[in-house]
């Protein structure tokens, strides 16, 4: 026995071999055969059933439609005679073109499995019959279940011991499906023993169009479940292309604010280490708010860049150490408009270019550029105002000196309802 299987799955495999083989044994003891030809010509359709092969799902195992006439043996020959015919098509089916020989060991496992599941389906047969008062329709269902679940629960073990997987994943997802094929082989064996009463047992070879419609249904139920499982994968690599796609778009607009960024510092020699703040304050609240990621990534680029449209200002009225004229803060007012149009640009997934231009809105309507009013301001365009007068505020600036924090936070209490003090024309607030 191979030592790569697990200590556990080599006493099962064990197990098993020998509970088969004594099952053979037992048969054998009691040999008898009514109808030779019969058993002979079973044989041999069994066998040509076992080259009907469809691989399971996930698996390298296979399953062929000889089962119906194991079924049929069950209910027409005798015990050793359907031991036989089940172990010479499960010999076939582990052979006949198959991708890689399996190990004698395998071979011996499947033999026997398959011999313990005709045991007791052909013991449980005889014993339905007594118990059900001969309805052949609650025997054939019984065959079916029992032949059914000792085949593939058997094999099922082995699998989940060797793997160290669930047995009910491996049972439910590998086996339970063909469960519907059984009992439907069962039903139509059942209508073959039946006939056997007027016609005789020839009429066993109507046995073979079903078994051919049988393994064409495993065909085409698998290779849909094949094309699904393609398209799944297909699905989700798409979906990993695409995430790959946002991550690099998203890393570069990254790159693209902190370049921006740089150059508005560059630009405002008084606003060193401002940005970072807003951006901080503003994204701390908006989550307090509970925005959503979206969101938050747009005020979050916005409040890096919400300067940005200074670039257009002349330098002597941005860094001028006095108030400005009015027409100097004519010029500045038209730096919300002039970002919002170089971030249109860039293309943000996000909205951030409506941010930038409301910036400097009020909630009383008062402000500028576009003169909106109460919530026709974006909610995110509002938190940056406030957060953005708290800093300059709470900043030295070169008109005027930082007031303390205190102080701060209670001018921009007083100025709820209205907006921010220093972004009235009296102030010429940049």
């Amino acid at each position: 026995m191979d030592l790569s299987i697990p200590n556990r799955a080599q006493m099962y495999i064990a197990g098993v071999i020998a509970c088969g083989v004594a099952a053979l044994v037992f048969a054998f003891l009691g040999w008898r055969s009514e109808d030779p030809l019969k058993f002979i010509c079973y044989i041999g359709i069994a066998v040509a059933a076992s080259t009907m092969k469809v691989r399971l799902p996930g698996m390298e195992s296979t399953l062929s439609v000889h089962f119906l006439f194991v079924l049929l043996g069950i209910m027409e020959l005798s015990l050793a005679e359907t031991l036989i015919i089940g172990a010479a098509g499960i010999l076939t089916q582990c052979l006949w073109k198959t991708k890689q020989k399996p190990a004698p060991v395998q071979i011996i496992f499947n033999i026997s499995s398959n011999c313990i599941a005709i045991f007791c389906t052909y013991f449980a047969y005889r014993w339905s019959s007594l118990l059900l008062q001969h309805s052949l329709p609650l025997e054939l269902f019984v065959v079916g279940l029992i032949y059914f679940a000792m085949n593939t629960i058997l094999v099922a073990v082995v699998i989940a011991l060797c793997a160290r997987l669930s047995l009910r994943q491996i049972w439910s997802e590998t086996y339970f499906w063909s469960l519907p094929f059984y009992l439907v082989g069962a039903a139509f064996v059942g209508l073959v023993h039946f006939s056997m009463r007027f016609i005789g047992w020839e009429s066993a070879l109507l046995v073979m169009p079903v078994m051919f419609w049988i393994y064409r249904s495993y065909q085409l139920y698998l290779g849909r479940l094949e094309d699904e499982k393609r398209r799944v994968e297909i699905e989700e690599q798409q979906v990993q292309a695409e995430k790959r796609h946002v991550e690099e778009v998203c890393a570069l607009h990254l790159r693209t604010i902190e370049g921006l960024a740089l150059a508005i510092d560059a630009k405002d020699h008084t606003t060193h280490s401002h940005l970072n703040r807003v951006r901080t304050y503003a994204v701390e609240i908006a989550r307090h708010m509970g925005l959503n990621e979206t969101e938050l990534d747009a005020l979050r680029a916005a409040a890096l860049l919400h300067d940005i449209g200074k670039l257009a200002v002349p330098d002597h009225i941005i860094n001028k150490p006095g108030r400005l004229t009015p027409e100097e803060f004519e010029k500045m007012k038209i730096h919300p408009v002039v970002g919002a149009e170089i971030l249109e640009k860039v293309a943000f997934p996000y909205p951030v270019a409506p941010i930038v231009r409301a910036h400097h809105e009020r909630w009383n309507g008062e402000g500028y550029p576009d003169g909106l009013r109460g919530e026709e301001i974006p909610i995110g365009a509002r938190i940056l105002a406030a957060v953005d007068c708290l800093d300059a505020l709470a900043s030295d600036r070169q008109y005027r000196r930082a007031l303390p924090l205190a102080e701060a936070m209670q001018q921009i209490k007083q100025e709820a309802g209205r907006a921010d003090a220093y972004q009235t024309p009296s102030n010429f607030n940049r």
